[in-house]
């Protein structure tokens, strides 16, 4: 059996498998299924300073080799999850990283203050509407990119700051970088492509936002093409998602430059993916006569 653990951000991690934010919830359900601690990490259920409802139903759509979702972002708070998920995730001996959302530059700072010291990591993610920029989201100008990471990073002494890429902008590179200069201790892509499906009998979109994040493996070209650009304009840890459903797939993203992956859509899929990713990760690792995974890490060759 290889080595399979990582060390990021002065965080080791047992492997690295983590659950993508929005697909794992805080844990307890998957915990019902399998023993989570098998798992590098969890990234929370993106979360808020105050619960959120979320956005009307229905919120999920199925495409071909995707879903489209807009929750909307629902959730109970940082206070609750700090009060009742946060000692539940430390004892399942799992890497915590708490998923954060804003309206405002403020509330990424106050809910990023509140966290510190707590989790492993904070991640931002930035493709939220910024109410004082008319909802463009933070996510997608470099500008708005590094002065966010800057306040976040303000409120953070002792957690590592992740910051969540969005695909839907002009340049990944540009906007790695970016968060590497306001102050991002890694990064982590790609979160959802925006899409639509309609539903042509009703002559309407299938979820009542009418467009949603598309995700799951068909977007995993894009993801693993993004991950690579990213990791060769940084010198941040990068952390790789978008489409994994199998542990090639690792191998492919770490390959890329990826330190390490969550693993989002396969989840609902298959209730046990990431055990299975895991152990098929290893499996690669014991036939090609790899002992440590991070051998792979940017090993990847161009034409």
């Amino acid at each position: 059996m290889a080595d399979l653990s990582v060390k990021i951000c002065g965080v080791t991690l047992k492997n690295p498998i983590i659950a993508a934010s929005g697909t794992f919830g805080f844990g307890r359900e998957y915990n019902e299924i399998y023993d989570i601690s098998k798992i590098g990490g969890v990234s929370t259920k993106g979360m808020t300073l105050e619960p959120r409802a979320g956005n009307a139903v229905p919120r999920i759509a199925e495409g071909k080799s995707v879903i489209l979702n807009a929750v909307g972002l629902q959730n109970p708070g940082v206070e609750h999850f700090l009060k009742h998920d946060l000692q539940f995730l430390k004892d399942k001996g799992v890497c915590v990283v708490a998923n954060v959302a804003g309206r405002s530059f403020d509330d990424y700072g106050a809910i990023c203050a509140k966290l510190d010291g707590l989790v492993d990591f904070v991640e931002l993610n930035i493709s939220c509407p910024n109410v004082k920029a008319g909802g463009m989201a933070f996510g997608i100008k470099p500008e708005s990119i590094k002065e966010v990471t800057r306040v976040a990073k303000a409120s953070l002494k002792k957690t590592p700051l992740m910051v969540k890429l969005s695909p839907n902008v002009e340049s990944i590179p540009v906007n790695a970088r970016a968060a590497e200069s306001g102050g991002a201790d890694c990064i982590s892509l790609i979160n959802t492509l925006t899409g639509m499906v309609v539903d042509i009998e009703r002559r309407k979109p299938l979820i009542a936002n009418n467009t949603g994040g598309v995700s799951g493996a068909g977007i995993k070209p894009i993801a693993v093409r993004m991950v690579y650009e990213a990791a060769h304009a940084v010198k941040i840890p990068v952390i790789g998602m978008g489409g994994i459903t199998c542990g090639a797939d690792v191998v492919e993203f770490m390959m890329a430059g990826a330190k390490a992956v969550q693993v989002g859509t396969a989840n609902f899929t298959d209730a046990n993916a990431m055990p299975r990713i895991i152990a098929e990760t290893d499996a690669w690792l014991d036939k090609h006569n790899i002992k440590n995974i991070n051998e792979i890490v940017d090993a990847l060759t161009l034409n």
